[in-house]
C-alpha cells in the first residue's frame, strides 16, 4: 500500500513539474538560430540550453558559439571618397590589426593607365598570406565586370599583381601573421574613375 501511495506521489510531482512556469518556458524554446527566446530571472536554465542530452524532455536546441568567418573581405576604390581617404594611408608601423591589413592593401592599389583603363570596371581576387607577409599562391580571380574583352580583363589582373607584388612582403606582428596565415582574403577592385571626363581633355 505505502509503496502505491509513493508511486502515486512522484507521478503527481513529475505533473506539476511539467505545468511550472520554468519548464513551460523551456518547453517553448525558439528554433531559430540566434533567435534568444527572452528567459525569466527564475529560470535556472538558459532558455536554449547549452548543452543537449536524450533524456531532455523539452526540445533540445543547443547554443552554439559560432566561430567568425574565416574569409576576409575588403573593397578597394580607385578614388577613395574623402571622408576615407585615412583608410587608404598604408600604416607606418608593423601591421597589428585587420584594419592595418586593409589600409595597407588599400594604399597599394595602382589602377591601370586611363588609355588602357574601362570606367565603373570591377575585379575580385582571393589570395592568402603567409606568418612572413607573403602571398602563398598567385591571386585567383573571382569576379570580373561582364562584357569587358578579354584584353581589358588582363590589363586589370596585371595590374593588381604587380599592385600587391611591389608592396609585398607585407610585414606582419607576430600575432597578425599567426591569425591571418592561410585565411582566405577577397579584394573587390572598382574602377570608379570619370575616364571618359578625362579622355576629352586638352
Amino acid at each position: 500500500m505505502r509503496r502505491h501511495i509513493l508511486t502515486s506521489l512522484i507521478v503527481l510531482c513529475g505533473a506539476a513539474a511539467a505545468a511550472s512556469p520554468a519548464f513551460a518556458q523551456r518547453d517553448r524554446t525558439n528554433p531559430v538560430p540566434f533567435a534568444h527566446t527572452p528567459c525569466s530571472v527564475l529560470d535556472y536554465e538558459p532558455c536554449t540550453p547549452t548543452v543537449c542530452g536524450i533524456y531532455d524532455p523539452w526540445p533540445c536546441f543547443p547554443e552554439i558559439n559560432y566561430p567568425y568567418g574565416q574569409n576576409l573581405q575588403l573593397t578597394i576604390l580607385t578614388v577613395p571618397p574623402q571622408d576615407q581617404a585615412a583608410k587608404y594611408q598604408k600604416p607606418d608601423h608593423d601591421l597589428d590589426t585587420i584594419g592595418d591589413l586593409f589600409a595597407a592593401l588599400r594604399a597599394c592599389w595602382s589602377p591601370p593607365a586611363a588609355d588602357t583603363a574601362r570606367e565603373g570596371m570591377q575585379m575580385s581576387v582571393r589570395f592568402s598570406f603567409k606568418r612572413t607577409g607573403e602571398m602563398i599562391a598567385t591571386p585567383q580571380v573571382t569576379f570580373a565586370t561582364k562584357g569587358i574583352p578579354a584584353d581589358t580583363r588582363t590589363t586589370y589582373l596585371d595590374a593588381i599583381n604587380a599592385s600587391l607584388k611591389a608592396c609585398l612582403p607585407l610585414k606582419f606582428t607576430k600575432g597578425l601573421g599567426g591569425a591571418l596565415a592561410g585565411r582566405p582574403i577577397a579584394i573587390r577592385y572598382v574602377d570608379n574613375r570619370e575616364l571618359g571626363k578625362q579622355a576629352v581633355k586638352p
